[in-house]
C-alpha cells in the first residue's frame, strides 16, 4: 500500500510527479494558502504531508493526524512548525536549506542597491509625469561601492551576500553567535559584536533564523545604534525586527532607509504604516521566487519527504533524534 500524502499548495509540476509516482497525493491546488479546517481535515489520514510556510503545523493538528510520520517544509526556516510536538510523536521534520542560497542573496544585493539608489521612488517619479529634466540632486541616494556592509547571521545565505559585497570593493562586517574566522578569511570579512557592528554599517543585512533568540533583535535600542545614514535590510523573517521601532525610527529619519522582503504578519496589510514611508522599499517575500530555484526547491522537499516515508535518511532533516530513535 502506497503511503497517503498531503501537499498543502500547488508545486512546479516535476515535484508533484515525483510524489505521485510513489505516494497517493491529495493537494489544495491553489497558490493560495490552504485552509486551516481544509488542512486538519486532510492530515487526518495522511502518512506524509508537505508544508509550507504559511501552514502551522501545531499540537492541536498533529493531535489530529495520528498516521503522520514526516512534514517536510517547503523552506530553509520552520518557525511555522511546532518542532518539539513533532519530535514528541516521533515525527521527522525537514527543510529546504542551500537551493535557495544564491537567490535569496541575488534579492539580498538589490534590496540593498534598490533602496540606496532610490530606484522604485525614482520610477514612481518618473511614471507620474514629474520629471521635468535633469536636475544636480533630485533623487540622490548613496554609494554602495566603498560602503561597509554589515551582515547579522553569517551562514550559507549571509556569506554568498558577502561574495556579491566584494565585487562592490565593500568592507564587510559580520556578527553570528559562534565567529567563523574560515569563512570570513576567505572573504574578507572582520567579527563585530552586534553592537558594534550596527554602528559601524552603512547597511546592515539580516539573515538569522527566527528563534526565540532572535525574535525582536533588532529594535528600538539597536536601531539607536545604528548611523542615521544608515539603512536596513531584512530577507530573514519580519519578526526579527520590531516593525513599531522601525516605523518609529524610519518616520524620525533616525536611520536613512530600509529595504524589506518580509514580514512579523504575512501577507502585510496594504493599510500597514511602513508601506506609507517613502524610505522603503517593500517586497512581497520573494526572496527565493526565481523559476529554477522554486521548483529545485519543490524537488528537494518532495525528496525529503519520500524519504523519510520509505525509511532512508533524508538529505536535511531538522530534529535528527527522532531519525536516530526510529533507526537504532
Amino acid at each position: 500500500m502506497l503511503p497517503r500524502v498531503y501537499v498543502s499548495r500547488r508545486l512546479p509540476a516535476p515535484a508533484l510527479a515525483l510524489l505521485a509516482s510513489r505516494c497517493r497525493v491529495a493537494a489544495w491546488d491553489s497558490d493560495e494558502p490552504v485552509p486551516r479546517p481544509v488542512l486538519v481535515q486532510a492530515v487526518a489520514d495522511a502518512d506524509g504531508l508537505l508544508a509550507t510556510l504559511s501552514d502551522r503545523i501545531d499540537a492541536t493538528l498533529l493531535d489530529r493526524a495520528p498516521r503522520l510520520r514526516a512534514v517536510s517544509n517547503l523552506a530553509v526556516g520552520y518557525d511555522n512548525i511546532d518542532v518539539g510536538a513533532c519530535t514528541a510523536r516521533g515525527i521527522v521534520v525537514t527543510n529546504t536549506p542551500g537551493v535557495l542560497t544564491e537567490a535569496t542573496a541575488d534579492l539580498a544585493f538589490a534590496l540593498l542597491l534598490a533602496t540606496a539608489r532610490r530606484l522604485p521612488e525614482a520610477e514612481r517619479f518618473l511614471r507620474a509625469g514629474r520629471w521635468t529634466g535633469w536636475k544636480p540632486m533630485e533623487l540622490a541616494g548613496v554609494d554602495v561601492y566603498g560602503a561597509t556592509l554589515g551582515i547579522v547571521g553569517f551562514g550559507r545565505i549571509g556569506q554568498a551576500v558577502a561574495r556579491r559585497a566584494r565585487g562592490f570593493a565593500m568592507r564587510i562586517l559580520y556578527f553570528s553567535r559562534t565567529p567563523l574566522p574560515e569563512a570570513a578569511a576567505d572573504l574578507g570579512a572582520e567579527y563585530r559584536p552586534l553592537d558594534e557592528l550596527l554602528a559601524e554599517a552603512d547597511f546592515v543585512s539580516l539573515h538569522v533564523p527566527l528563534t526565540p533568540e532572535t525574535r525582536g533583535l533588532i529594535g528600538e535600542r539597536e536601531l539607536g545604534l545604528m548611523k542615521p545614514s544608515a539603512i536596513l535590510i531584512n530577507t530573514a523573517r519580519g519578526a526579527v525586527v520590531d516593525e513599531e521601532a522601525l516605523c518609529r525610527a524610519l518616520a524620525a529619519r533616525r536611520i536613512r532607509a530600509a529595504g524589506l522582503d518580509v514580514y512579523a504578519e504575512e501577507p502585510i496589510g496594504a493599510d500597514h504604516p511602513l508601506l506609507a514611508l517613502d524610505n522603503v522599499v517593500a517586497l512581497p517575500h520573494i526572496g527565493s521566487a526565481t523559476e529554477a530555484t522554486r521548483t529545485r526547491m519543490a524537488v528537494l522537499a518532495a525528496q525529503n519527504l519520500l524519504a523519510a516515508l520509505e525509511g532512508r535518511r533524508p538529505a536535511h532533516v531538522v530534529n535528527p533524534e527522532v531519525w536516530r530513535e526510529e533507526h537504532l
